[in-house]
């Protein structure tokens, strides 16, 4: 991980990216996480920072609910996309670089850190990072994919996450899927060790739970023998799900 560089124009080969209903989709759960968490009046009053904000999809979005959002990305044709398409009075896009972000200290109240983690060369200075340009007791939403969960979602390739990296990226190279296996993902309890400069507020087993309640009601069923079995089970989905969903709070 020491020599990894960063993936420069990850969204030109990912047209998932620019697809919009499912980057809205994402943006109405952060939404919802967040309105729980902060009571659904008060986001009109928060700043935000998202970063990673690739196509500016989701930060458009966004915008509609909170103060102001800044759109952060080191991919440069993508935030060229997102002026490009996306324009609000309360809305910017920037090319930063999310290991040295050129923010001031305590400028943010909210932070966006969706699936970026294992994009980026030194995870802890992202996580660093973050805590410096929020404000006191400001927060950053955390989706984080998990390490443990048997499918590697960015190729679809079963127990490549749990593999040595030279195994995985002969694995990756056979398949035809990429030449190396770049993103490093963490578990429940690496990412722990990651945040242990926050408070840390777990949201994954509540969204099992109430899965309407947080928007995945398309993925996860509110009813029926399958909703029970989750439920039942959700305790160990916080360690186990395929994706993490946590608040970090900064502490003062």
């Amino acid at each position: 991980m020491k020599n990894r560089k960063y993936q420069l124009n990850y969204a030109a080969d990912r047209p998932q990216m620019y697809d919009q209903a499912s980057r809205i989709k994402k943006a109405e759960r952060i939404v919802k996480l967040l309105a729980d968490f902060f009571g659904k009046n008060n986001l009109k009053n928060l700043s935000v920072l998202d970063i990673g904000a690739s196509s500016g999809i989701i930060d458009h979005f966004l915008a509609q609910h909170f103060k102001e959002v800044t759109g952060a990305d080191i991919d440069e044709k993508a935030i060229k996309f997102a002026k490009e398409s996306f324009k609000r009075k309360n809305l910017k896009f920037e090319i930063a670089d999310a290991m040295n972000l050129k923010y001031k200290n305590n400028s943010f109240d909210v932070v966006i850190c969706t699936h970026v983690y294992e994009h980026v060369p030194h995870p802890k200075k992202l996580f660093t990072e973050i805590r410096r340009v929020l404000t006191p007791n400001g927060v950053c939403y955390l989706a984080a994919v998990n390490k443990l969960w048997p499918l590697e979602p960015h190729y679809d390739l079963p127990f490549l996450s749990w593999l040595p990296k030279s195994l995985a990226n002969y694995y990756v190279r056979f398949t035809g899927k990429a030449n190396q296996y770049y993103e490093t993902l963490f578990s429940y309890w690496t990412l722990k060790k990651l945040t242990k400069e926050f408070n840390v507020f777990e949201f994954t087993d509540k969204i099992l739970r109430e899965p309407t309640k947080f928007g995945f009601n398309d993925t996860l069923p509110e009813e029926g023998i399958i909703s029970l079995i989750v439920k039942i089970l959700s305790p160990l989905g916080k360690y186990f799900a395929p994706t993490f969903f946590w608040v970090l709070q900064k502490t003062t």
